[in-house]
């Protein structure tokens, strides 16, 4: 009992007064990635309610934050164009069947995330290694900033440009004004989070003072939309008389949800990890999974844009000290509260000021520390991290962190496939002894190979495991292969110190080993790959 009320609350003022920070922090990007999307702001601000609601209740990571996002907006973008294409090809033209179609798409994602967590393939972010995380933290942290620039921008006669003269100095002036609060407030008190300080702070002065700086409001109406004031969301019965539309267009569908899923899970796993090591605890990415599906299917049944786990947003919560799921809880009822009553006072706030806190979560995402560890870390190990940084900032965050794991994943294999060794002896009798040193595996099999002899090697041949590990098939084939050259040659060999398993799987592919096994009381103990797959739950 104690520990579910832990789970929700450790400490109530700060979980609350984070949970507005937040809330405030959510808004440009919640409105900037649905304009990335081609969707109306609402649906950006329903997706990141819904988002933030289901997950902070039901989310395997107490304290993190979801919401609509850049990655999974950019997919989003193909499917509405598609979809608004159709729809207006139409008999009876529908002019939004785009964003039918992205909630019917959304159903899908959020089964699939189900299922992932359902099949427990949550746990295996814990394959991700270190440099993969580093260059995800740094190329997520240039993503961020890079974003924001995007606000030092004006739209004038249909035309974007960078802010000049008085208008570029006072954003920038009150940007460094929102974060020199944020550096200096945690050092008088901690009682306030430094972020809504800042905000109500900056806020204050511009609206007081009666400042001419780019707020929520005019950065909504100069994207196209009409301002926040909207109602509760509504169940979208109607997605289901548009399934006709999909014939011949399953594939768009189906491509894109998997793929957002893919996205989805990538990143809220990745950001479950980063928060983990942060607060030095443990959460559970199955239940993430399970959460983050259930989150996109009532996006899709009650008109959101969907979305996942947002790192910034996160980090804002954990460093004004939220570890609970009342600070997730509070900010998506904010949010909504902000569309059903305070969306004129919430347009008001200068995006300055959501700026300089989105530049300082930048300043406390990015692994600094990288630099100095960079000469010091194996040259594979820096190559990873730099290019899972690059590949996040000219991709996206799932293709960089794949990449990642494959280049890992084949540095590993490559640093193992080296380490084979045979160790050559005669025995008194004759008999020629190849110790075989290192893991035997589909990477080393051909150095394996071209350690052997077998046309000159004398009549007696004993190959010993003893520092040696047979890994999966490959190394099994590769054991069975140049057995059979030798007994093909006429040859006695003799196999030792194989384990157990090793030799059930050499005696079911063939008698003969029978023969050529020996046993012994200090042969090895371990499983091959091949016969584990079937006992893994």
């Amino acid at each position: 009992m104690k520990r579910i009320i832990n789970n929700f609350t450790q400490n109530p003022k700060n979980d609350i007064l984070s949970g507005f920070t937040v809330a405030l922090a959510l808004v440009p990007e919640a409105v900037a990635f649905s304009f990335v999307a081609g969707v109306d702001p609402l649906v950006g601000m329903y997706g990141a309610f819904i988002m933030g609601l289901v997950t902070a209740i039901l989310g395997g990571r107490p304290g993190m934050i979801s919401g609509a996002t850049g990655a999974m907006a950019v997919v989003m973008v193909h499917l509405i164009q598609k979809g608004n294409e159709v729809g207006l090809a139409l008999e009876n033209p529908v002019s939004n069947l785009g964003l039918q179609w992205l909630f019917i798409t959304l159903l899908i994602v959020g089964v699939i995330q189900i299922s992932a967590g359902l099949f427990r393939l949550g746990k295996f972010v814990r394959l991700i290694p270190h440099p993969v995380m580093l260059g995800f933290v740094n190329g997520l942290a240039i993503v961020i900033f890079l974003s924001q620039l995007g606000l030092f921008k004006e739209t004038i006669n249909g035309n974007t440009q960078w802010l000049q003269g008085i208008d570029l100095l006072t954003m920038i002036g009150f940007v460094a004004l929102t974060m020199l609060i944020m550096f200096i407030l945690p050092k008088i008190t901690k009682k306030i989070p430094a972020a809504l300080a800042a905000i109500i702070i900056v806020a204050t002065i511009t609206n007081l003072a009666g400042f001419d700086v780019s707020t929520v409001g005019s950065f909504i109406r100069e994207g196209g939309g009409t301002g926040l004031k909207g109602s509760l969301p509504t169940f979208q019965i109607q997605i289901f008389g548009f399934l006709e539309t999909l014939n011949g267009n399953w594939e768009i569908i189906i491509s894109t949800a998997f793929l957002l899923a893919a996205v989805g899970l990538i990143e809220s796993l990745m950001t479950l990890n980063l928060v983990d090591e942060l607060t030095d605890s443990r959460g559970s990415g199955n239940r993430e999974c399970v959460a983050q599906g259930s989150a996109n299917i009532l996006n899709g049944l009650f008109g959101g844009m969907g979305g996942c786990a947002m790192i910034g947003q996160s980090l804002i919560n954990i460093s004004n000290g939220a570890r609970a799921r009342l600070s997730g809880i509070v900010a998506a009822i904010a949010l909504l509260g902000f569309v059903l009553f305070t969306a004129s006072f919430i347009e008001t706030i200068p995006i300055a000021a959501l700026v300089g806190v989105m530049f300082m979560v930048v300043i406390g995402t990015f692994a600094w520390s990288s630099f100095r560890i960079i000469n010091k870390i194996p040259l594979s190990d820096a190559i990873i991290l730099v290019t899972v940084s690059a590949i996040t900032v000219w991709q996206d965050l799932a293709i960089a962190v794949i990449s990642g794991v494959i280049i890992s994943a084949l540095v590993f294999a490559w640093q193992n496939a080296i380490m084979i060794r045979a160790r050559k002896r005669f025995k008194e009798d004759g008999t020629k002894v190849y110790e075989i040193w290192g893991p035997l595996f589909f990477g080393s099999v051909q150095n394996f190979n071209s350690k052997f002899d077998a046309k000159n090697d004398p009549e007696y041949v004993e190959i010993d495991f003893i520092e040696s590990k047979v890994s999966d098939h490959s190394g099994i084939e590769a054991v069975s292969n140049i057995t059979k050259k030798y007994i093909e040659l006429g040859k006695n060999v003799k196999l030792t110190h194989l384990s157990p398993e090793c030799k059930t799987l050499l005696l079911t592919s063939s008698s003969n080993f029978a023969d050529v096994i020996e046993t012994s009381i200090d042969d090895p103990r371990y499983y091959v790959v091949t016969n584990q797959l079937d006992k893994v739950v």
